[in-house]
């Protein structure tokens, strides 16, 4: 008898000395590099239709694992430029939010 697959059911494997995580959940299975979040996903339906080799020769000429040795070329860091009009709002602390938000129920009462 087999066990109904519930919950997420995670292992790490090497292939030729390089570590992965297979994940199993109830709709598809996941390949990843071991430490990354992005791999190969295969949905167990397209396993079984038979449209397997499809999406993984796709995921494949995507690159979603570079080669043994070479990594993914970085991206540019953005560019920020000095100008203070482009600049955000500068983030407060939940004290000083909340001293704000005191002052202005006191000032404008409902």
């Amino acid at each position: 008898m087999t066990t109904p697959l519930h919950s997420t059911l995670r292992r790490s494997l090497a292939i030729d000395g390089r570590e992965y995580v297979v994940t199993l959940t109830s709709e598809a299975l996941k390949l990843t590099l071991k430490g990354k979040r992005r791999g190969v996903e295969l949905a167990w339906a397209n396993l079984v239709n038979g449209e397997a080799a499809l999406a993984v020769a796709l995921q494949a000429s995507l690159g979603a694992f570079p080669p043994a040795g070479q990594a993914k070329s970085p991206t540019p860091a953005p560019r920020h430029t000095s100008n203070s009009k482009t600049k955000g709002p500068h983030k407060k602390t939940r004290a000083a939010a909340r001293s704000h938000d005191a002052r202005q129920s006191r000032r404008h009462p409902r």
